[in-house]
């Protein structure tokens, strides 16, 4: 079987109301335009998410659904969405519906516009739709990561990117990575760029997040990136 040119995926967790609707967006935005593929990844939700996407994947041919027998975590859902995608490219959006799936096709022309070098774009959300204490949060969140590992990134947070499956992969391993994977790709030697995408106001359910938990996990996180990235060495290999 041919693999897609895009894997899109989707982690979740209790997004029932959301889920239906959000897949009709991404099909919407990528169906005539390449083969692709949806897998979304079910993070042990209490609710119907699961059973609803199993009914979808009789209307949605590109729908895979993975289930996970534990609940992990977003960057585990993540990780386990990508290994399993067949495309050598992935897309990801968050499960919430704040994400527009609309933006996909604007990061794949801008992947074919700039240099080979570049493996990871990164959503950036210019007009964000959140509370003001969640923005403020961010901003010092911002401020104070790009400071420490200088990742030239404005928004790491937001869910939707785009970048090459292999160099992902290739990446450290560990919770909470997805909020730093533009430092990370940097330190394996590739390219970011960061490219303005719309944000909307969750449509339903409620946040994982609070402000607190993020702060309290992001101190221990950004002091354990930053020593990876100090104890990086990379050179050039020629085989002779």
């Amino acid at each position: 079987m041919t693999p897609p040119q895009l894997s899109v995926v989707v982690p979740v967790h209790n997004e029932q109301a959301n889920v239906a609707g959000l897949l009709a967006e991404i099909a919407a935005a990528l169906r005539g335009k390449l083969d692709w593929e949806a897998v979304f990844v079910d993070d042990l939700s209490s609710d119907g998410t699961l059973a609803v996407l199993e009914r979808l994947k009789a209307d949605y041919p590109e729908l895979r659904v993975l289930a996970h027998r534990s609940q992990c975590g977003q960057s585990t859902a993540v990780h386990n969405g990508v290994r399993a995608a067949r495309a050598a490219w992935v897309a990801t959006l968050d499960g919430d519906g704040q994400n527009d799936p609309a933006d996909i096709p604007r990061l794949l022309a801008e992947r074919d516009r700039v240099a080979p070098s570049v493996r990871l774009l990164a959503g950036w959300r210019v007009n964000r739709q959140d509370t003001g204490s969640r923005r403020w949060a961010s901003r010092w969140a911002n401020a104070i990561r790009a400071r420490l590992l200088h990742d030239d990134t404005p928004d790491t947070g937001c869910g939707i990117k785009l970048f090459e499956r292999q160099a992902f992969l290739e990446l450290p391993y560990f919770d909470h990575m997805h909020r730093y994977l533009p430092a990370l790709m940097q330190r394996a030697g590739w390219s970011t760029l960061s490219v303005p995408v719309n944000h909307r106001q969750r449509g339903s359910g409620v946040s994982k997040y609070t402000n607190f938990g993020r702060a309290v996990v992001g101190v221990r996180d950004l002091l354990g990136v930053s020593w990876l990235i100090a104890r990086s060495r990379r050179t050039l290999v020629v085989e002779r």
